[in-house]
C-alpha cells in the first residue's frame, strides 16, 4: 500500500476533510517555523554582537523580536493542538467507515466465502486489526504531509540565505527516505505476518468457542489449547520483531539526521570564524537546519505505527474489492449509495400468506472440498395463510454435512446457490395481479427471490440461529427489538420459552442489562431469549427458520422449542426446521431430504 492511498480517499469521507485541514495546518507550521527562525536570530544576534564589542545592547528591537518569538511559540503551539484535536476526531470516523463497509460488504459476500472474504478473517480484521489504522491517521499521516510541505519550503528558504548550508541540506535529505526504504525493504511483510497470524488465532478462537459444547460433550475440550498457545506465542514474535524493527530503524534515522545537522553546523561555523557568513543569518540557519529534518526523522519514528495500520487497510480493501456473488450485485454500500456492482431491477416482496416457496435444483459448492452440499435440492414449502391454525413445520432432514443449514442461509438470502434458484409462488388469488412484478417474475408468474430486494425479504422472515448473539442492552429492550409491547403478551411469550423463569432468576429482572458490560446468559438462555423475541414479531413476519433449534439443549429445553414451535404454528406461520432430533421430525407436517455429493470438476 503507499503511503497514501487513493483508496483510503475514495472509500472514506472523512479522511479527505482530514488531509485538507492537515495541509493548511501544514502551511501555517512552515510559515511559522520560518518566523520563529528569523526572530530568533534577529533577537539574539545583536545580543551577541553588541557584548562582543562592548557596546550598549539595543533593547528595544531586541524586545520586538522577542515579542514577534513569543507570539510565533503561542501560534505553533496552537497549530499543534488543532493537528492533534482533528487526527483524534478524525481517526475514528475513518476506522468507522471503513469497518461499515468492510461489514456490509462482507454480508453480501455471503457466510460461506473465502479467501479475503472469510467469515472470521473479516471478523477479527472489523474489530482489532482496523484499529490498527488509528496510529497511522494520528501520528504518521500528518508528520507525510509535514514533510512533503514544510521541508521544501525550509530548503528554499535557506538556499536565500545561505546556498552551501542549501546544497548540504539538498544532498543529505534523500539519505533519509533511501534508509526508510532499505529499512522497508528488509523488513517487508512484517506486519502482514503479524496480521495473519493474529487473524488465524482469532479464526481458531472462534471455531473453538463455537464447538466448545460439543468438545465438552465428548471430554475433549482441552485438545486445541496447544494450538492457540502456539499462535499465541507466534503472534508474540510477530509483535516483538515489529518492535525490533521499529527501534532500530528509529536509531538508524535519528543518527543520520544528526550526522546531517552536525555538517551543516560545521560549515557555518567556520564560514562565521573565517568572515565568510554574518551573525544572523548564521543562526537563522543553525535554527532551521533540525527544523527540516525534523518532519523526516518523525515519519520514521512513526513508521512502525503506521505498518500494522498500512497492513489492516490493505486486508479491508481486498475484502472490498473481492466480487460479489451473482444476485447480489445489486446492493448498495453503505456509504452515498455506492453501487457495489451492476444493479439488476430489485423487486418489493408480496404478501407471503398462501404462497409457496420453490426450491428448484438447488446447489451449493462447500468452499474447497468439491462436495455440493446441498445437490440438487428441489422441494415446494406451501407458506402458512397467517391465521390460526393455517400454520406449517417443514423439517430439514439428512446427514450431518449434507447442507442442511447451507439450505436455510439460501432461504434467507444471506447465501446464493451456485446452481438452481428459489422462487416464490404468489397465492392463487393474487395470480391476476401480479403484472406490476413485470421482468422480475418468470413465465409461471413467480418471483425469482435473486431478484428481490433482500431487505424486503427480510422484513418477511424470522430466523433463529444455533447460537444466538444478542445486542446490548436490557432483557426487555431486545426481546422487543424496542417496540411497545403490552406486559400481557409480553409475559404469555415468555412462559411459552420458558423465558420467565429465566428472568426471575436475573439480578434486576426484565432490566437486566446483557451483551458487553452486562450479565452474560448461557446458550440455552439466549436462545429463549431469541424464541420469545420471534414468536413477539407476530404475523407480520410468517415465515420462520430455525436452524437446529435443539442442538446443545437438555429435555427440558427441547420441550421449550417444541412447544414454541406450535405456538407459531397455531399462529398461522410457517416454520422451516433444521431437525436432527425425532421430536422435531415428529412435530413435522412436510419432510424434507437434503443430500450432498461429491464431484471432481471444476465448479464454474
Amino acid at each position: 500500500m503507499k503511503p497514501l492511498d487513493p483508496r483510503l480517499l475514495r472509500r472514506a469521507r472523512a479522511a479527505r476533510a482530514y488531509v485538507v485541514l492537515t495541509a493548511l495546518l501544514g502551511a501555517a507550521a512552515a510559515g511559522l517555523v520560518v518566523v520563529q527562525a528569523f526572530a530568533i536570530a534577529h533577537a539574539l544576534g545583536p545580543v551577541v554582537i553588541s557584548t562582543s564589542d562592548g557596546v550598549t545592547v539595543p533593547f528595544e528591537p531586541v524586545w520586538r523580536w522577542v515579542g514577534v518569538l513569543a507570539g510565533v511559540l503561542v501560534a505553533r503551539a496552537g497549530v499543534a493542538w488543532a493537528q492533534e484535536r482533528f487526527a483524534q476526531r478524525a481517526a475514528p470516523r475513518v476506522v468507522g467507515e471503513l469497518r461499515e463497509q468492510v461489514v456490509a460488504h462482507a454480508v453480501l459476500l455471503g457466510p460461506r466465502a473465502s479467501g479475503a472474504g472469510d467469515p472470521a478473517a473479516v471478523a477479527t480484521l472489523a474489530t482489532r486489526g482496523l484499529d490498527d489504522l488509528e496510529p497511522y491517521l494520528v501520528r504518521y499521516l500528518p508528520q507525510l504531509l509535514l514533510t512533503a510541505l514544510v521541508t521544501p519550503v525550509l530548503v528554499l528558504v535557506v538556499l536565500g540565505v545561505d546556498w552551501v548550508s542549501a546544497v548540504v541540506l539538498a544532498a543529505t535529505i534523500p539519505l533519509v527516505p533511501l534508509f526508510m526504504w532499505l529499512v522497508g525493504v528488509m523488513t517487508a511483510g512484517t506486519s502482514e505476518r503479524r496480521l495473519r497470524t493474529i487473524e488465524r488465532l482469532g479464526a481458531q478462537v472462534l471455531d473453538l468457542l463455537a464447538g466448545l459444547p460439543t468438545l465438552r460433550a465428548f471430554g475433549r475440550e482441552t485438545g486445541p489449547g496447544a494450538r492457540v498457545r502456539a499462535l499465541g506465542e507466534a503472534s508474540r514474535r510477530a509483535t516483538m520483531g515489529t518492535l525490533r524493527v521499529a527501534f532500530l530503524s528509529g536509531m538508524v534515522l535519528e543518527l543520520l539526521t544528526t550526522l546531517s545537522v552536525a555538517v551543516v553546523a560545521v560549515g557555518v561555523g567556520l564560514r562565521l570564524v573565517h568572515g565568510g557568513m554574518g551573525l544572523v543569518p548564521a543562526i537563522a540557519v543553525l535554527v532551521l537546519a533540525p527544523e527540516v529534518y525534523l518532519p523526516l526523522r518523525r515519519v520514521g519514528a512513526e513508521f512502525h505505527a503506521s505498518t500494522d495500520g498500512l497492513a489492516a487497510a490493505e486486508r479491508a480493501f481486498a475484502v472490498l474489492e473481492t466480487p460479489v456473488p451473482h444476485g447480489c450485485e445489486g446492493a448498495r454500500g453503505p456509504l452515498e449509495g455506492t453501487p457495489v456492482g451492476h444493479e439488476p431491477a430489485h423487486s418489493e416482496v408480496p404478501a407471503l400468506a398462501g404462497s409457496t416457496l420453490v426450491l428448484d435444483g438447488v446447489t451449493v459448492r462447500a468452499g474447497e472440498r468439491g462436495v455440493e452440499a446441498p445437490s440438487g435440492l428441489s422441494a415446494r414449502i406451501p407458506l402458512g395463510t397467517g391465521r390460526p391454525g393455517g400454520g406449517r413445520v417443514v423439517a430439514l432432514r439428512g446427514p450431518s454435512g449434507a447442507g442442511k443449514s447451507t439450505a436455510a442461509l439460501v432461504l434467507l438470502g444471506l447465501l446464493h446457490p451456485d446452481s438452481g434458484r428459489v422462487l416464490l409462488e404468489p397465492a392463487p388469488a393474487e395470480l391476476s395481479d401480479a403484472g406490476d412484478l413485470g421482468g422480475s417474475r418468470s413465465s409461471d408468474s413467480s418471483l425469482d427471490l435473486a431478484a428481490v430486494d433482500p431487505a424486503s425479504w427480510w422484513s418477511h422472515v424470522t430466523w433463529v440461529p444455533q447460537r444466538p448473539s444478542l445486542p446490548p442492552g436490557t432483557v426487555r429492550d431486545v426481546v422487543t427489538d424496542g417496540r411497545e409491547v403490552p406486559d400481557d403478551a409480553l409475559a404469555a411469550a415468555a412462559a411459552t420459552t420458558g423465558l420467565d423463569t429465566v428472568v426471575a432468576g436475573l439480578p434486576d429482572g426484565w432490566d437486566t442489562r446483557t451483551g458487553l458490560g452486562g450479565v452474560g446468559l448461557s446458550v440455552g438462555q439466549r436462545q429463549r431469549v431469541a424464541l420469545t423475541a420471534a414468536l413477539l414479531t407476530g404475523a407480520e413476519r410468517p415465515l420462520v427458520v430455525l436452524d437446529e433449534p435443539t442442538a446443545h439443549l437438555d429435555a427440558r429445553g427441547e420441550q421449550v422449542v417444541l412447544d414454541t414451535v406450535r405456538a407459531w404454528r397455531d399462529a398461522g406461520r410457517t416454520v422451516v426446521v433444521v431437525a436432527h432430533r425425532a421430536s422435531l421430525l415428529a412435530l413435522a407436517d412436510q419432510v424434507v431430504d437434503v443430500e450432498a455429493r461429491e464431484v471432481t470438476h471444476a465448479f464454474a
